[in-house]
């Protein structure tokens, strides 16, 4: 089993961790029994959890460089590129709306952004500036969104809160969604922040830059030595892994001034997960595109070419199986999520073990789908 034609392996495969990584952490049995490396950070810091997101985003970039350079070679123009782009951010964005509202549809309601509407408003400007600004300037440009969200969040003050407030309640970001969203925000933040709101939107597109400057160099190396287990790929590897671990102490150091936080992705969390994308696409590619060790990596590779669909299929049915009432016993009933849940997994494993069991259990479950898709040859292009 290989990638698809024209498609790097490792990235396919780095996307497919992503994936997995992403319903690994949305489906435990239970919220309330879960392993502290498998929830998010509870504000500054980071755990493996908060790496999956920027992982996905860092991997668009890099098939952004990929998918723009085939194209343009096959004679499409920019605005032909540059309507793709926006024809895919709107498809993207419309995906995510529908997850919000389904199943009651209450768009009074509805949360407006969340991890699809990042992804299309990330692909559609870090997209517009590829394609339209130089490759010196589009870096120029994701370094300086870094440093200006700096900026704004240290600098701007918060009404009843001042400036450089990086608390839930009084950082810039979170205000702007209040002033801007209202009611349409993400429900667990208690309607005072949002962790995927607009203004973090801002950093989120470097982190997307940054894997289309990896892919530029995995490109020019591979039109320049074919794949294969030569020197020159193993030394490819390597600077990318040792350039991630620099960016991983720069995020460390960076923290010292603006702490590393997912929810409102800072500069520093951008750095710091940006470097781990960097070890984990270069020992990738070392090993699955330089030495041809593939076999071990065909499950990645088959939730990466239909990465999207995967997490938009294993979202609605976790959703209908939560609002979904079965007999439980006494006249009494529960989700069928839970129902699963104790069913099948607390009664041999207990609820903590029997929560992550679930969650692993999704992951294959949905791993299964994917390999069947594959085997189609279906390879869904969102």
């Amino acid at each position: 089993m290989t990638s698809p034609p024209g498609r790097l392996a490792s990235l396919d495969a780095f996307r497919g961790l992503a994936i997995a990584g992403m319903i690994l952490v949305n489906n435990p049995g239970s919220w309330s029994h879960v392993y502290a490396p498998l929830r998010h950070a509870a504000w500054h810091g980071a755990t493996p959890t908060d790496l999956v997101f920027p992982f996905f985003l860092f991997g668009i970039g890099v098939a952004m460089s990929f998918s723009f350079a085939a194209r343009t070679a096959r004679g499409d123009s920019r605005r032909t590129l540059w309507g793709h782009v926006a024809k895919r951010a709107l498809i993207l964005y419309g995906l995510g709306l529908f997850m919000a509202a389904y199943p009651r549809f209450d768009f009074a309601t509805v949360r407006l952004v969340g991890v699809l509407a990042r992804i299309a408003m990330v692909y559609l400007v870090a997209g517009t500036l590829v394609l339209f600004l130089s490759r010196r300037t589009v870096f120029a440009a994701m370094l300086a969104l870094l440093a200006v969200y700096w900026a704004l969040l240290a600098w701007v003050p918060v009404p009843g809160f001042g400036a450089g407030d990086l608390s839930p309640e009084g950082n810039l970001g979170a205000y702007l969604d209040r002033m801007i969203l209202g009611v349409h925000m993400w429900s667990g933040g208690g309607g005072v922040y949002d962790p995927e709101g607009l203004l973090s939107t801002i950093p989120a597109v470097s982190s997307t830059l940054a894997g289309l400057f990896a892919g530029d160099y995995l490109r020019t190396l591979d039109a320049d030595r074919g794949h294969g287990g030569d020197r020159a790929g193993a030394n490819a590897a390597l600077r990318l892994a040792l350039l991630g671990a620099g960016l991983v102490l720069a995020g460390h150091a960076w923290d010292l001034v603006f702490p590393i936080n997912k929810p409102i992705w800072t500069s520093s969390y951008v750095a710091y997960t940006t470097g781990w994308a960097l070890v984990t696409l270069g020992a990738l590619y070392q090993v699955i595109d330089v030495r041809g060790r593939r076999a071990w990596a065909r499950p990645l590779v088959v939730y990466g070419v239909n990465a999207i669909t995967v997490f938009v299929a294993s979202g609605l049915v976790a959703k209908t199986l939560a609002l979904w009432r079965v007999p439980s016993g006494a006249g009494e009933t529960t989700s069928a999520y839970n129902f699963l849940y104790e069913t099948l997994f607390t009664s041999w494993a207990g609820p903590l073990n029997g929560s992550l069991a679930f969650a692993i259990a999704t992951v294959l479950f949905w791993l299964g789908a994917a390999r069947a898709m594959y085997a189609r040859r279906l390879f869904i292009k969102v």
